[in-house]
């Protein structure tokens, strides 16, 4: 039998903990380029160049992610954000996650402690 890698993800639109409770090194942070310094630069080239930037980083935070999810079997993503439902629709678009168990849930901010809390939790189950 295939041993199941499970990981969660906490995240929002400006960074993603990855938290895989199997991990020897520890928790992984995945942080957007799209930030506030980048806003206010693109925004005063112009609000149309502001949304493309926007656009842009995105994917390649997504990506990012997206790239490590392909380690593993099962994948929970949760946070306080619509940032998990976007990730889980850009990643729906591919074939190579068909085989993934993904399961999105809703949760407020967590400090990192509840947030190994709640994936432990999850996966206990």
């Amino acid at each position: 039998m295939k041993t199941q890698k499970k990981v969660g993800i906490w995240m929002d639109h400006l960074n993603a903990n990855l938290i895989d409770l199997e991990a020897t090194d520890g928790n992984r942070t995945i942080t957007s380029k799209f930030n506030y310094d980048v806003q206010d630069e693109a925004i005063r080239k112009s609000e149309n160049g502001m949304h493309n930037k926007r656009q842009q980083l995105t994917e390649d935070y997504y990506k990012e992610i997206a790239d490590v999810i392909l380690m593993y079997n099962h994948v929970l993503l949760f946070g306080p954000t619509n940032a998990k439902t976007e990730l889980y629709n850009y990643i729906m678009e591919d074939l190579r996650f068909k085989d993934i168990k993904f399961t999105v849930e809703p949760a407020d901010k967590m400090t990192d402690n509840q947030k190994d809390a709640f994936v432990k939790k999850y996966f206990e189950n």
